[in-house]
């Protein structure tokens, strides 16, 4: 690694404080990408902000129609909330599905999705759920936030603080992972909310989690396998690379789909109705 100061602030003032003061300065979640790319210097910060001492960045509350989610929350504690699990089954299923135990025990949903790795896992959740990213500044929908390949809406110095979810009535997520990685190659979730509002996100497959409106028309008109006949995926602008081809992943969307919906299917309506 290169030469670097570090810095492990207590409060999220002084953590802005400290970006703010230096421009070359990076803010340090749970590392899983951040560390392995400054082993391989291909960053070089001059200043490391550790947010793991900032206790207003963690926890999960529950409540009446939503879920919400600190940034510095690990994966684990996500995965194993005994309240998020009865609200959102499908977001700790997800959860507890990412990686391995060690960097579930690490790793942080305020880092993955400000990462925003095409081959992420929460991003499908985000998006699918049509959750609400609060930063430092601002709300950002989903659906604006995560902008292309590792970019997203986040300024500089701009930190996402809180995640929030609506609460769907059921929901369902598949993600068909690299069997070496773990990393997804496609995955899918699926949330029912009830009256006709279904949303449907894509991960893994393309440069960023995007949704199929047409399909989620078509879901929210029949919630059923019968709405998914004569579904098909184009190939075009999805990633190609040593572990899939463009045409491969296309085929795999169809089938995490297929295998999110059985899911949501097969879990118990959690709410009537949801404000979302």
């Amino acid at each position: 690694m290169v030469d670097f100061d570090y810095a492990r602030p207590r409060t999220l003032a002084e953590a802005l404080a400290l970006l703010a003061a230096n421009p070359e300065a990076r803010a340090l979640a749970g590392g899983q990408t951040l560390i392995p790319t400054l082993k391989q210097r291909l960053a070089r910060p001059a200043l490391l902000v550790d947010l793991q001492a900032i206790a207003e960045l963690r926890g999960i509350e529950v409540g009446d129609g939503f879920v919400s989610v600190g940034a510095m929350t690990r994966h684990a504690e996500t995965a194993s909330h005994a309240g998020l699990s009865a609200a959102i089954p499908a977001l700790a299923f997800l959860a507890g599905g990412i990686a391995h135990p060690q960097v579930r025990h690490v790793g942080t949903m305020g880092g993955s999705i400000s990462n925003n790795d095409p081959a992420a896992d929460y991003p499908g959740a985000l998006l699918g759920l049509g959750a609400q990213v609060q930063t430092t500044s601002r709300s950002i929908a989903a659906d604006d936030f995560f902008t292309g390949l590792f970019s997203t809406a986040l300024e500089p110095g701009e930190l996402v603080v809180r995640v929030r979810f609506p609460r769907p009535v059921r929901a369902g997520y598949c993600k068909i992972a690299n069997p070496a990685s773990g990393y997804v190659t496609t995955g899918c979730f699926i949330a029912d909310f009830g009256g006709g509002r279904v949303r449907v996100a894509v991960n893994g497959a393309g440069p960023c989690v995007f949704r199929l409106p047409a399909l989620e028309a078509a879901l929210g008109a029949d919630f059923s396998p019968a709405a998914l006949a004569g579904f098909r995926q184009d190939p075009k602008g999805l990633n190609a690379d040593l572990h899939a081809s463009a045409a491969y992943r296309a085929q795999l969307v169809a089938v995490a789909v297929r295998r999110a919906l059985s899911m949501a299917l097969s879990a118990s309506p959690l709410l009537e109705s949801s404000p979302a």
